[in-house]
């Protein structure tokens, strides 16, 4: 199989066609006209500033997902210090950075932002961020369903400046809202005093300092549609749509995944395509799966990548349980609209390990096991509100090393069980994404939760360079032996064709103790099986007769001849035929 497009070659006539209809279904007639008059401007306007490249996804992208002060330095700004990172430690294995909100916020350590066009001075300068951009391509947080009540935007519209009225989403509080579906245990209107002394009634989806943007008014979008393209300008090759399922509200519905949400992502991917065809929409819903794989559309016209939230949920489960039915079930069920589109597979992030996904996967005592395996390894749980009383769990709060390990477990087994959980990762099909406190090893950080009283810090700790690089050299410490490890498989990983994104792929029964994935190759002599042991004491498998007699593992190069082929615990191994 020839690699594939990741995006689809519209004629720029039919381009604008599309922007066109989707602004018909969403606005009014007099409204859509205005709109489609000011989008056709900007795009114009961008075109004479951004210079397009044709780019291909492969195996060989490998996103690192990171924040823009991971890492600091005396007399130095943390996005540099980030950028000499990328450049030392993983410049030959990853080819892509995902920098987590890097403008200046308030609160949620990024994820309300002030300034949208603006790099928070205490990270650094988009200066630094161009500095970057030379070795690594960068995925930009595009955090539009909310901005910060500190905001430029949100200040004016508390004055009741024309140009910024009906900017915000002001809810009469005797509203019916018990059908809004609720990622937060927090009150979902907050009230704000305007400069009139009037109060204002705000929708406030995440949090009381994030205030929902109202896309029910055009000029709204144009502002967003402007910030999106100023970020390609500044040299982001992929956009992470955060939250993207909640930016439509409409009084009587779960204001979640509704038409006018879908529509709106299309006519943003395509505005974006009109300059900049080459770069790649993320959806990030954290919601049941069959929902979340719904920001696909048809295969052409939303998100060329969904992030896989089922997959760490469950990879999980299968290890704890040393069982894995559930993966193995579920991962045979994955399907793709078409094949422009992949998933972004990750176990590990900001925000910690998202639940809803498998809600109608494992069973509530399924679900039970898993939180109290959580608690149990010194995590936490996050809850969301459903209705005026009920709450159910929402995400894990821990790094996954911990996630995975009793505290009272050695390092022998954490590394074992953590390196067993990333190869399968990287053995899925998609594109992998890997938080940097994964790829060094890095434990829970309770003393963060204990000064921010938010579970989310956990595994937010900011690393002195300093101290990290000692880490990284010392031979027999944890994060050493972690991130050897890692860069290892990804060396290997990034020159196998068979790790295409698009190819095809098969979920082989070798048993409720083992998991394995077939990943198919143009070349068929490129065809890799990757076994993998999830309990922790030896299996012994049958392969397949199209395996063939003669057999190497790509990561060990250890040969296996026959039929049989024995794993210690947690061992995986990825088995090419070897060419006689």
């Amino acid at each position: 199989m020839s690699t594939k497009e990741h995006y689809t070659q519209y004629s720029a006539e039919d381009r604008l066609k599309l922007i066109e209809e989707s602004l018909n279904i969403v606005y009014s007639g007099e409204d859509a006209v205005m709109a489609y008059k000011e989008i056709i401007s900007l795009i114009n306007t961008y075109k004479q500033k951004i210079t397009s490249e044709p780019y291909y996804l492969t195996q060989k992208d490998v996103i690192l997902i990171t924040y823009g002060d991971q890492v600091f330095q005396q007399n130095e700004t943390p996005l540099r210090v980030l950028s000499n990172f990328l450049d030392n430690y993983v410049q030959d294995v990853i080819n892509t950075v995902h920098i987590l909100p890097f403008y200046p916020y308030s609160s949620d350590d990024g994820f309300s932002v002030v300034d949208y066009k603006g790099v928070c001075p205490l990270k650094g300068s988009w200066k630094d961020i161009g500095k970057i951009n030379k070795n690594h391509r960068i995925m930009f947080d595009g955090v539009i369903n909310h901005m910060s009540q500190l905001s430029d935007w949100f200040n004016r519209f508390l004055a009741d400046d024309p140009e910024f009225d009906q900017f915000f989403v002001d809810t009469d509080p005797s509203s019916d809202l018990s059908n809004v579906i609720r990622p937060r245990t927090s009150p979902l209107l907050t009230e704000f005093i305007d400069d009139g002394d009037k109060i204002r009634n705000i929708w406030t989806t995440f949090g009381a300092d994030q205030v929902d943007l109202n896309y029910a008014n055009y000029k709204v979008l144009l502002q967003v549609l402007d910030v999106l393209l100023f970020y390609v300008e500044k040299g982001a090759s992929l956009i992470r749509l955060d939250a993207i399922a909640f930016i439509w509200k409409e009084m009587g519905t779960p204001c979640v995944h509704l038409q006018q949400t879908h529509e709106l992502i299309q006519l943003m991917r395509e505005v974006i395509h009109a300059v900049a065809p080459e770069v790649i929409i993320i959806t990030e819903t954290n919601v049941p799966h069959d929902e979340n794989i719904s920001y696909f559309g048809s295969g052409n016209d939303e998100a060329q990548m969904v992030y896989n939230f089922a997959l760490p949920p469950l990879l999980a489960f299968a290890i704890l349980q040393s069982d894995t039915k559930k993966l193995a079930n579920w991962t045979k069920g994955l399907a793709l609209p078409s094949d422009r589109v992949c998933f972004f597979n990750f176990t590990a992030s900001h925000d910690g390990v998202g639940v809803r996904a498998v809600n109608e996967i494992l069973s509530a005592k399924e679900m039970g096991f898993l939180l109290k395996k959580t608690v149990e390894h010194g995590g936490l749980v996050s809850y969301r509100a459903i209705g005026d009383e009920e709450k159910l769990p929402y995400e894990l709060n821990c790094s996954y090393i911990d996630l995975l390990t009793h505290p009272d477990d050695g390092d022998n087994e954490r590394v074992k069980r953590m390196m067993l959980s990333q190869a399968v990762v990287l053995a899925m099909p998609g594109i992998p994404g890997i938080y940097f406190h994964s790829l060094v090893g890095s434990r829970s950080y309770h003393e963060a939760v204990r000064k921010t009283r938010i579970n989310r810090t956990i595994n937010r700790d900011r690393l002195n360079f300093d101290i990290l690089k000692e880490l990284l050299e010392e031979e027999c410490g944890l994060e050493h032996i972690i991130y050897k490890r890692y860069k290892h498989i990804l060396s290997i990983r990034i020159n196998e064709s068979a790790f295409n994104p698009f190819n095809k792929f098969e979920v082989l029964d070798f048993g409720n103790k083992a998991f394995a994935i077939k990943r198919h190759a143009e070349n068929e002599n490129d065809t890799i099986w990757a076994i993998f042991n999830f309990c922790g004491y030896e299996v012994q498998i049958t392969l397949p007769d199209e395996c063939g007699e003669h057999l190497v593992d790509i990561i060990t190069h250890a040969k296996s001849n026959g039929k049989k082929l024995t794993l210690d615990a947690y061992q995986f191994v990825w088995l090419k035929k070897i060419i006689r």
